[in-house]
This record gives C-alpha cells, structure tokens and sequence, in this order.
C-alpha cells in the first residue's frame, strides 16, 4: 500500500490487473466462472454486478484473501498469493464497513496508518480534501455512514498505492461529499495508480469508469467504457398515463416498450418520424397524451438492467 516501488520483486506488466479465466467454487457452488479482464495503470475499472453476481469473490482473489480454484490472477505483474508481502505495500483497500476501533477518530487513524508506510501522502491534506476536517477528531462510531465511506477511502489512498481496490466508495455520501471523491479518485487516477471500485451507484460509475466490467452469475457479460457498452444502444423515452398496454405498443412500433417508474415509458428503439408517427397515433386511438418525449443512448443503469434481465432470462 506504500510508495515502496524500489521494494520487492520488479515489474514490467502490460497491465496493473490482469484476470484470465478465473474460477472461484464453494464446495459444489461456482461463484465464478471463466471470468476474464485487464485494468492499466492510470485507469479506473468499475466491476458491476446484482448481488451474488461473483463482484466479491473476484476483487477478494485479486486482494490475495481468496484462491482461485483455476484461472490466474496478478496485479503489478504479482501473484496476489505468493507475492502477498511484497504486493501489499504496493496496494490500498477499502473496506465496505468497520476497520476502525470505534472509539479512534480520523486524525488518530491517520498518523496511525501513515506510520505503515515508507512515504505516505499527508493525512491532513486527505481528511481535507474529503470533507472531514471538521469531524477530525470526532470518534469513528458517532461518524455518520457518508463520513465513515470516505475517512476509508483517505487510508486506503494514505498510502500512494499503484492499485487501490474501492468497496462502494459513495455509498451513503452526500452530494457535496461525492464530489469530494470523484476529485479524490480522479487524481489518483490521473497520479497513475490503477483504481478497481465496485459499486451499486451507476450513476457515479458513469462519471467515474473508464472501463466497466459487468458480471451476473459468475460471468462477465459485458466489458468496455461506458460510452462503448452503450453504444448502438439508442432509445426513446417519454411520458403519458400510467400502466398502457406495453405489449401492444411494442407489437406496433416494433420494439419493446417497458414502464417504469409509473407513468414514464423506455422504448428500445432510435427516435424516427416513422416511430414518432406510430407511437402518436397509438396514444391518440387510447385518448392518452404524449409528454416529455427525449431521445438518446441508454443511461448505464438501464443498460444494466437490461442485460442482467437477458442474462437470467436465458441462464
């Protein structure tokens, strides 16, 4: 997790993390299977997935606390195993919850975790830069759950670490404190560390990735940037009265039609007059008026949704 690059075995890797084949089993259960991806240094890899997808049990093999049951992985060129002691000062991790006794503030936890490392970054900067300054000496437990996300992302970048693995950094964060940690983030990033993030928070995985890997079952079902997974994927969005007959509008646009959240309709489909022309003309024949009508690719979310809905569909 320290800036110790002069430290243990040297590496040239083409890539910060590397997965190739992955397979992690419970007994008889497969979490994750054949599971494959890179991430460079500079870059920011989302790893999306429902719960249960295989997300955890990936980033633990990749963190050295899991073995792989086949397949490989390395992070800086290392194996997260054999090489643990030397990896570990080369790398931060954030953990979704606890790490802290609950009486010790940030300012404490700080030099604490400082004191690990051969050339930290300062921690009062950190605890500035995220918003904590003012809660600096205030125990970890009487933090609120915002507070609590980002004093662990200040001590898992304390370090200056190469690859920093980010457990739903912006869970519970409030605005003002989500932009403190995309700015945090980016400049890690932009530092040249490698930062893998999971997270439930597509919105902020948009504005964060690079590259997104979506995983549901144990397998990867889509890879690349945001922009790129989208693509091709335009679609058509308006407002009328809620719960029309999505079926029948589908049978005449020829495209599937979906509600939600009531009242709103996502057509999967590119806007055209031809569209535009049948889907007035439906709505007028039902008395139903048409609102708010915009047009353009899919935000990540419904991209999601679609394709672990397919995925389970045909699984």
């Amino acid at each position: 997790m320290g800036d110790s690059r002069t430290k243990g075995p040297p590496t040239d890797a083409a890539f910060a993390v590397e997965v190739k084949d992955l397979r992690v089993t419970y007994g008889k259960l497969l979490a994750v299977a054949n599971v494959s991806f890179t991430a460079a240094a500079g870059e920011v890899l989302a790893i999306l997935g429902p719960n249960g997808a295989g997300k955890t049990s990936t980033v633990e093999t990749l963190e050295g606390y899991r073995r792989p049951s086949s397949g490989s992985v390395r992070v800086l060129g290392l194996d997260p195993l054999a090489d643990h002691n030397s990896l570990v000062r080369r790398m931060g991790v954030m953990l979704q919850q606890g790490g802290l006794y609950p009486m010790m503030n940030a300012k404490r936890a700080a030099r604490l975790f400082a004191s690990y490392y051969d050339k930290p970054r300062d921690g009062r900067e950190l605890i500035g830069l995220l918003g904590l300054a003012d809660v600096a000496t205030t125990p970890f437990k009487r933090l609120s759950g915002g507070e609590q996300r980002r004093l662990a992302l200040a001590l898992a970048l304390l370090g200056r670490p190469e690859v920093v693995f980010l457990d739903e950094p912006t869970a519970g964060v409030d605005p003002a404190g989500r932009l403190a940690v995309r700015s945090v983030i980016a400049a890690a990033r932009d530092e040249g560390a490698c930062v893998v993030l999971t997270s439930h928070e597509l919105d902020e995985v948009e504005r964060l990735a690079d590259k997104i890997v979506i995983i549901s079952g144990g397998e990867v079902i889509a890879a690349g940037a945001p922009q790129q997974i989208a693509e091709g994927t335009s679609q058509v969005r308006f407002s009328a009265p809620p719960e029309l007959d999505v079926t029948g509008l589908s049978a005449r646009l020829g495209a599937p039609v979906r509600e939600g959240p009531a009242g709103e309709y996502l057509v999967g489909a590119t806007l055209s007059p031809e569209l535009l022309a049948s889907l007035t003309a439906w709505l007028a024949e039902r008395g139903a008026a048409l609102g708010n009508l915009r047009a353009g690719h899919e935000r990540l979310e419904d991209v999601f949704l679609r394709l672990v809905g397919e995925r389970d569909r045909t699984a």
